[in-house]
């Protein structure tokens, strides 16, 4: 059955004035929609400008045929996917490194002793290795001189255009140049799915997993790529000492985002991609929330 939604409004300009409609009744997708909605919407659509405080009022849902496109459908035009994995208490990234610890600073209850009645606060305390969750490397991370955090411009972490590489671990664990052949790459966010992440949180995770060879990294590098992500353990092969995939990349200023997750849900292109970490002086590596921004 088609829903929609009948409401008052009021809005207020912030250089004075203000409009006010009834019984307004627009189209929606679902069986509800949130005021903020209808707020957004109304300010959009009328293309409203110094727009201060919007009231909706005696807002109802109703039972009617649809007139036209409801108002909250999604186009498809562009969305976001949310490509990292969430931390926790506990959580171990990466083995042999500790688990992040969690906790409260400050809890609500204590907190009331410092505030006026009916005021509470938490403050949360995090000991955790910056190895931890989904994490950006940066040069720094391999080299004692190269650019730590802080150093590296946002325009190498936001917005960048990106790519997918589909490689199937099922078939190779081995990621070497020859699958990046005959793409568009420079300039790019490069990010390689695998589907190892289906292991995430479990012991199959820290296997033998898939990984770039040495020979891939030197082809990106050549290519101009500002940043590798993979949806595994480590872009590298973890079963010896070496760490030539970092050693490459890193020695270039190319950025590395590992344990990445929801490739699958990305085009192989028309997409951009952002993976920004806190300004730390001093740090190599840290979480980020990895994105991706559908065209």
């Amino acid at each position: 059955m088609d829903k929609r939604v009948q409401f008052d409004f009021e809005i207020e300009f912030t250089n004075g004035g203000g409009i006010q409609g009834q019984d307004f009744r627009l189209d929606i997708a679902g069986d509800d929609i949130s005021d903020q909605e209808l707020a957004d919407y109304l300010v959009s659509d009328m293309r409203l400008l110094m727009v201060g405080r919007v009231k909706i009022l005696n807002k109802t849902i109703l039972i009617e045929q649809h007139k036209r496109t409801p108002i909250n459908t999604q186009t498809g035009t562009e969305r976001l996917v949310d490509l990292s994995h969430t931390i926790e208490h506990g959580l171990v990234t990466y083995k042999g490194l500790p688990a992040p610890i969690i906790c409260d600073y400050l809890s609500r209850e204590e907190s009331k002793k410092q505030y006026a009645s009916g005021t509470q606060f938490q403050i949360g305390k995090i000991e955790m290795v910056t190895n931890t969750g989904t994490y950006l490397d940066c040069p720094f991370h391999r080299y004692e001189h190269g650019k730590d955090l802080s150093e590296v411009g946002v325009e190498r972490l936001a917005d960048l255009e990106g790519i997918v590489i589909r490689v199937d671990h099922k078939e190779t664990f081995a990621i070497n140049a020859d699958f990046f052949r005959g793409k568009e790459l420079r300039g790019r966010a490069v990010l390689v799915h695998t589907g190892w992440d289906n292991y995430w949180n479990t012991e199959n995770y820290f296997e033998h997993h898939p990984h770039l060879t040495e020979d891939a990294a030197l082809y990106l590098v050549e290519c101009g790529v500002k940043l590798v992500g993979i949806d595994s353990v480590n872009i590298d092969d973890t079963r010896g000492g070496e760490r030539p995939v970092h050693t490459q990349l890193l020695g270039a200023e190319v950025l590395i985002v590992e344990h990445l997750c929801n490739l699958q849900q990305l085009p192989d292109e028309g997409f951009t991609f952002s993976a920004l970490p806190p300004k730390f002086k001093g740090a190599g590596t840290f979480p980020v929330r990895a994105l991706a921004r559908l065209h």
